[in-house]
């Protein structure tokens, strides 16, 4: 698949642009006037500079909270990959549209609109306030055997993730955050981890949904077979992150790389999820550098790849919860301590303001 052939994210990517480091310079001048001790707040500093450089200085804008999860099937679920059936895809979309799943908790508690996605279950659904029905096919081919998806279909899914940026942007929402579902995806996840870092199948590839250990190394053969067959010189050679999509992703994986892309041309704060939203922001930064500006991690997930994808990224995570469920759990948990930081940037006084004495040496 050439680099060059989806007009549309050619469109979006021409508009994306870096951060502005006089920003960035702007909130480091302003937290060291902050009556704390320099760097005493860790963390907190440094997402709430990030925070601040993204908006350009502009905190008048209501900050409006979103998260979308988007879902699809897996064809590689017939290689015996995952513990759960496929069906359980369509299952838990029902439960999310029922309010019923753990990022529904999240969200209430939160305060986080949530919209569902389907790009690609092997199910229909009645309509629903939450749900968004872009389905591109019902379901990603077997990657073992053959290419999860055409051109076209990656054209496709890349597109409804650009539109739901694009919606949340309509609704002022500047604090946004992906999620998925997807019986199969950590293998889809783990071949693309794999590919993109040039790490070994085995580093990059942990048990799921909870396989046996016997089951993961199945599951390793099946990702290190469809690599050699896809893409032969992976482990050598750069590999095209577009190619690497089509080959050995998933759908719900291009919506979200397409979301990333459409965040950051509208300079939203994006809050990246665990393992297989953080392969989508990897796919997405190889094809946009500047969009790792706009990136925070919102948890590191206990699946082994995920620590692999974000040294590769340069992200940090926020929480270290061993948390490894996806839906975009651990993003909306990291919700909080980025509003935290942002209003402690903004809102604590100065030495100055406050009629404190600062330090002397």
């Amino acid at each position: 698949m050439s680099e060059t052939i989806l007009p549309p994210l050619s469109e979006t990517l021409a508009q994306i642009r870096p951060v502005q480091p006089r920003f960035r310079n702007e909130a480091d001048q302003r937290l060291e006037q902050l009556t704390k001790p320099p760097g005493s707040l860790g963390q907190l500093e440094a997402i709430g500079a990030q925070c601040y450089a993204i908006a350009e200085g502009n905190w008048a804008v209501p900050l409006g909270k979103a998260a979308y999860v988007f879902a699809a099937d897996h064809g590689v679920t017939q290689e015996g990959v995952s513990a759960y059936p496929s069906a359980v895809t369509a299952q838990m979309v029902e439960n999310f549209l029922h309010g019923g799943a753990a990022i529904n908790v999240l969200a209430r508690l939160h305060d986080v609109r949530l919209t569902i996605v389907d790009v690609g279950v092997d199910a229909e659904f009645s309509a629903h306030a939450a749900l968004w029905q872009r389905k591109v096919r019902r379901g990603s081919r077997n990657l073992r055997v053959e290419p999860a998806m055409t051109a076209r279909e990656v054209a496709a899914a890349l597109n409804v993730g650009v539109e739901a940026a694009d919606d949340a942007h309509s609704r002022n929402a500047r604090l946004v955050a992906v999620g998925e579902m997807g019986i199969g995806n950590t293998t889809a996840a783990s071949a693309l981890a794999a590919a993109l870092t040039r790490q070994p199948v085995e580093a990059v590839t942990g048990t799921g949904t909870g396989i046996s250990s016997t089951a993961r190394q199945s599951k390793q053969r099946v990702i290190g077979e469809a690599l050699d067959r896809h893409l032969p010189r992976w482990r050598t050679d750069t590999v095209a992150p577009l190619e690497a999509l089509r080959c050995v992703g998933g759908l719900e994986i291009a919506a979200m790389t397409g979301f990333f892309l459409g965040a950051a041309r509208h300079r939203q704060i994006i809050v990246v999820d665990g393992f297989i939203a953080t392969a989508a922001a990897a796919v997405a930064v190889a094809l946009a550098p500047a969009v790792r500006d706009f990136l925070l991690a919102g948890h590191r997930s206990a699946e082994p790849g995920h620590a692999h994808l974000l040294r590769h990224i340069g992200l940090t995570p926020i929480l270290d919860l061993q948390m490894r469920l996806g839906e975009g759990t651990g993003a909306v948990l990291a919700m909080p301590v980025i509003a935290s930081a942002m209003h402690i940037l903004t809102e604590m006084a100065t030495f100055a303001s406050a009629g404190v004495s600062a330090a002397s040496a």
